[in-house]
């Protein structure tokens, strides 16, 4: 932040996302296309640029030579004001061993903060679907002088096993308990049914962190995770505080969108949050100019329509050429959908082929998939759950260059 408080954002992209399977069969999870011409990563990123956090280091691990890429060829700052985005992998710094947790990750990756020296430090999750302006979270974290501030959504008690659950105090700031995963998590005051769940998002004054990282790393119990070690670590200590994320308010968002977030670790949920771009009036949008999305679709000219080919309800990205009738569905660059073939409520990753009177509905298809002429996809369930793999939901998902028969 220009003539305020030093800030260094860490992301933590080192996710091997067995939930996202197949999708993350080749690559981290951070690194799965999203929206057509973006990748995860760049919800986190775009978010930190444009609250003004303009040093940041992304932590790497599992799979990480297409993350690692695009982190590298998209993200290029300032070198002149000596800004900068830089993936940074796993380097075995305190002896022969992988991360063991999110915490250790950092742990590990001290020389980072030791070299930047910064008031404070952002560290976020990287797969995540939501626009968030981390300044005014900030802003409250410094006023109120604690450890560590963490952000937190309204989310039903139901699914409150998925997530860390943030317990506030009576005050509705503080932190009373932090609690990884619970089954049967106590509701929030005036509203039984909610929880505050953890959206992965952490501000920490840069002492506590290192203070915290220490302790936890002569801790042989710990499980050297940021929201199942360091966060429980700190709540005890008292230095935790609750950001509550309805209160943000990001430039351009309009009052449907306001508030949006998704965690999407599962085939279902990345699914749904596709659907979610397409709708008429669609909960999040991606085309708030005031606070874009960035990323690299690479040189691709305009998309095609020929032969009669339609779309409605789309996202059509660069560079596709449509012959068939695409409804409800989110293309990325370099689709084709031949003549006469039928594309109804999918997502289709880069270079995808739809044969001539084919025929996908309901699919995730990942990138370089080819299918043939006359081929199904979502027609008899029964042969897919034989072929593909398909989710709880019903979605069916084809890995990288999967063949269709």
């Amino acid at each position: 932040m220009r003539g305020g408080p030093s800030v260094l954002g860490i992301v933590l992209a080192g996710g091997e996302g067995k939930r996202l399977m197949p999708l993350t069969a080749d690559r981290a999870k951070p690194a799965v296309t999203f929206g057509g011409t973006y990748r995860l990563v760049d919800f986190v990123l775009s978010n930190l640029v444009n609250g003004d956090i303009l040093r940041i280091c992304v932590l790497t691990q599992y799979k990480s030579h297409s993350l690692d890429r695009h982190v590298t060829t998209t993200w290029r700052m300032s070198s002149l004001l000596g800004n900068y985005v830089t993936p940074v992998p796993a380097q075995q710094r305190l002896g022969p061993r992988w991360y063991l947790g999110s915490a250790d990750a950092i742990l590990q990756s001290l020389n980072l903060v030791h070299d930047e020296q910064p008031d404070y430090i952002a560290v976020f999750g990287a797969d995540h679907v939501y626009r968030m302006d981390p300044r005014h979270m900030l802003k409250q974290h410094v006023e109120s002088g604690a450890g560590v501030t963490v952000a937190g959504i309204r989310v039903p008690r139901s699914e409150a096993s998925s997530f860390g659950v943030i317990s506030p105090a009576t005050d509705g700031t503080r932190v009373e308990r932090f609690l990884e995963k619970p089954t049967d998590p106590p509701g929030l005051r005036g509203d039984p049914d909610r929880v505050f769940a953890s959206m992965g998002n952490y501000l920490f004054t840069t002492k506590v962190l290192i203070d915290a990282l220490h302790r936890d790393s002569e801790d042989p119990r710990s499980v050297h995770d940021m929201g199942g070690s360091i966060l429980p670590m700190l709540t005890e200590r008292g230095v935790a505080q609750l950001y509550d994320f309805d209160t943000n308010h990001v430039p351009g968002e309009s009052a449907l969108e306001h508030g949006y977030w998704r965690d999407v670790g599962t085939l279902d949920s990345y699914y749904e949050a596709h659907m979610d771009l397409i709708a008429e009036r669609p909960v999040f949008s991606l085309e708030n100019r005031r606070w874009p999305i960035y990323t690299h679709s690479g040189q691709l000219p305009p998309a095609r329509f020929c032969a009669g080919g339609i779309a409605s309800e789309s996202v059509v990205s660069p560079g596709c050429e449509i012959r068939g009738q695409v409804t409800r569905s989110v293309l990325s660059p370099g689709v084709a959908v031949g003549q006469g073939a039928v594309v109804q409520g999918s997502v289709l990753h880069d270079n995808v082929r739809i044969g001539r009177g084919a025929v996908v509905r309901e699919a995730v298809l990942d990138k370089n998939v080819d299918v043939p002429p006359g081929a199904t996809i979502g027609v008899n369930p029964e042969r897919d759950r034989e072929l593909y793999t398909v989710s709880e939901g019903g979605v069916i998902a084809l890995g990288k260059g999967q063949r269709v028969l």
